[in-house]
């Protein structure tokens, strides 16, 4: 089976073609983080804008790069949520408009779906069940994972994602957008020496917003005198055993075996080595995806809609034509 992708969830314009769900045969991203540089995060207008101009030349590219004509694709799978609202209509109105054309069926993905999936590309003997930890700009979830498409939140920030919080940071650092890859980048030279605090529930949820505010008081007290070297790892090496330590509590209480790592934060060198150490001392396998299929791109929708297609979510978009972006929704609604 061969699967043409589109993401466009925030600010890549990304394109794959992928075999049986696990072999990529192409992968074009084009990004925009030298644009939305100059702004200090995503323009959602600008994001858009630049989507509409590039999606035609992209899935040109990743045709070419499969070797792979518009006749041998048997679906076209799309990001429809969650996502910003405009970014996503450019990829679903797109992917309408050429399973349209084509006359094969269209798959609606959901972002974090793919996040997982992207585990599918880099492990190609990994199967459910297992418990994924999904860290990015924009989610920080505890996620079951019962089968290929059916899934269950068990943990979930109550406020910033990490990766948000790590952006947030980055700017009361002085570091530039996007902030993850900065600070960590500054963290190399520092030491963990200013004391942060955690939050705890009775259950499995996180919080990033303390940890965030008492770098933002730290940074206005000391001024001047603030050791920002220290202050990243510091807070860096926080946050990574926060969701480490969630994430152990997670496997032993569901008893599993397996625990993979997902969303743009998973490519954190820290995160990384952290559970899989934890996960070794505790007796369990980590998987994790490789670094270009950690961040937003179309492989990983293309592996998690092979895997929806099989069970039949999918449609002929002749028959139904109501498919529509979805700024918000939960993993485990369809």
């Amino acid at each position: 089976m061969i699967g043409l992708s589109i993401e466009t969830s925030c600010d890549e314009t990304s394109v794959a073609i992928i075999k049986d769900g696990r072999e990529v045969l192409s992968n074009v991203i084009s990004t925009q983080i030298d644009i939305h540089k100059n702004f200090g995060g995503v323009v959602p207008e600008i994001a858009s804008r630049k989507h509409l101009t590039n999606i035609s030349y992209v899935v040109k590219e990743a045709l070419e790069k499969a070797n792979t004509n518009f006749s041998d694709i048997d679906y076209i799978g799309v990001t429809y949520g969650p996502g910003l609202i405009g970014a996503l209509l450019v990829g679903v109105s797109y992917a309408k408009s050429l399973a349209y054309s084509l006359n094969i069926p269209i798959v609606p993905t959901h972002h974090i779906e793919g996040h997982i999936a992207a585990n599918y590309l880099t492990h190609k003997d990994l199967k459910p069940p297992f418990l994924a930890l999904v860290v990015s700009g924009g989610h920080s979830h505890l996620i079951h994972v019962k089968d290929y498409t059916e899934f269950e939140i068990i943990g979930k920030t109550r406020d910033d994602a990490v990766g948000e919080a790590f952006d947030k940071v980055a700017r009361v650092l002085g570091l530039s957008y996007p902030g993850g890859p900065e600070v960590s980048k500054l963290a190399l030279n520092g030491r963990f020496t200013y004391k942060l605090p955690k939050t705890k529930f009775d259950n499995l949820d996180f919080s990033f917003s303390g940890i965030k505010t008492a770098v933002i008081n730290i940074a206005h007290k000391e001024k001047d005198s603030l050791r920002k070297e220290d202050m990243a790892c510091s807070f860096e090496q926080t946050v990574c055993e926060e969701l480490t330590q969630n994430a152990m509590m997670a496997m032993k209480s569901l008893k599993l075996k397996n625990i993979v790592l997902a969303g743009g934060v998973s490519a954190n060198r820290v995160l990384r080595k952290m559970v899989q150490e934890s996960a070794s001392l505790n007796g369990y396998n980590s998987y994790m995806p490789e670094l270009v299929y950690c961040t937003d791109n179309a492989a990983m929708i293309g592996s998690a809609a092979h895997y929806n297609y099989l069970v039949g979510n999918y449609y002929n978009i002749h028959d139904k034509l109501d498919l529509n972006a979805v700024a918000n929704i939960k993993i485990v609604e369809k």
